[in-house]
């Protein structure tokens, strides 16, 4: 458990990140009919008319719904204030209302299973379309996806879309045309973020199977025993349809940017990514920064928000 610094330390970066106001979007465009499939596009400060890379941000918040892209619009401004079209895309997260025991009390389910990624696969198929006609300076053989902490699974899990088993409804024949990625404290190994116990259980929320992992055949009766039996039967056939650690190598540049004082996901998660890609073949890019934590990355007042947009530059110019 982290001590009381550390806690404080995490809540006060918190504080940071969430204090600077929502900025509005130059346009927004629906890629469904949910009100939470749109995409909101920010237009590069004084760049030229055509021309600029377009960043394709997923924000994070435990795929739960009280986190929104509200609360990145300040680092979706911050990166057209340095010559990025910027598409900040929502979706659809976890129940509003819904509760499930979780450390310290009850919380917001994580995530809709199959609902989420239908989303985030929805929302890039229909991005080009949407970017001639919302935000035409953006160049769209220049983009790079990056997403923060949840939203950074799904940044790594959509570059990996076409790994995917042909079966999957989310396979794509062949690699998206990206830049690369540049995934932000990542959620990038679903395994390794359950066995530690990621935002209280989100992981198997997301994935539908909240029943299942350690102690959850502790209840009385052979039937218990069973149902948990079942769910951890269905939390191993979800990971090769959603973990980013699994479907690798992607042939996709990817840099991961991690604080290694984050208390939230913590370096090990990240190191786990990268390790499993090395162990498919592919060099992942891994920056750790020293006395950051998690919130840093999205906060336009930190300078590790900095170093995270000089990563996008690199692969995006």
């Amino acid at each position: 458990m982290p001590d009381d610094a550390a806690v404080a330390r995490d809540a006060a970066e918190q504080d940071s990140a969430f204090a600077h106001p929502a900025v509005l979007p130059d346009a927004t465009a629906a890629y469904g009919a949910h009100a939470d499939q749109v995409i909101d596009f920010y237009a590069p400060r004084g760049a030229a008319d055509r021309g600029a890379p377009l960043v394709v941000v997923l924000h994070g918040g435990a795929w739960r719904a009280p986190y929104d892209r509200a609360h990145v619009s300040p680092f979706a401004d911050f990166l057209a204030r340095r010559g990025f079209a910027v598409a900040n895309v929502e979706y659809r997260r976890g129940a509003s209302g819904g509760l499930v025991p979780a450390q310290g009390g009850a919380g917001p389910v994580a995530g809709r299973w199959p609902d989420t990624l239908d989303d985030v696969a929805a929302a890039l198929d229909a991005l080009p379309g949407l970017v001639r006609a919302a935000l035409p300076v953006a160049d769209p053989h220049r983009v790079v996806l990056t997403g923060h902490s949840a939203g950074g699974h799904l940044a790594l899990w959509a570059a990996a879309r076409h790994v995917l088993p042909e079966s999957s409804p989310w396979h794509l024949a062949r690699p998206a045309p990206l830049r690369g990625v540049v995934a932000l404290a990542p959620i990038g190994d679903l395994r390794v973020a359950d066995e530690l116990g990621v935002c209280s259980g989100a992981v198997r929320q997301f994935l539908g199977v909240a029943g299942a992992g350690a102690g959850a055949g502790t209840a009385a009766g052979a039937g218990a025993e069973a149902e948990a039996g079942g769910a951890e039967v269905l939390f191993e056939e979800r990971l090769v349809q959603a973990d980013p650690a699994v479907l690798l190598p992607t042939g996709i540049a990817t840099a991961v940017v991690q604080g290694r004082t984050d208390i939230v996901v913590p370096q090990a998660v990240s190191e786990a990514y990268a390790d499993a890609a090395a162990k498919a073949g592919e060099v992942v890019g891994l920056t750790l920064l020293e006395d950051v934590g998690h919130f840093p990355l999205i906060d336009p007042a930190a300078d590790a928000c900095a170093v995270v947009a000089e990563e996008i530059a690199q692969l995006a110019f």
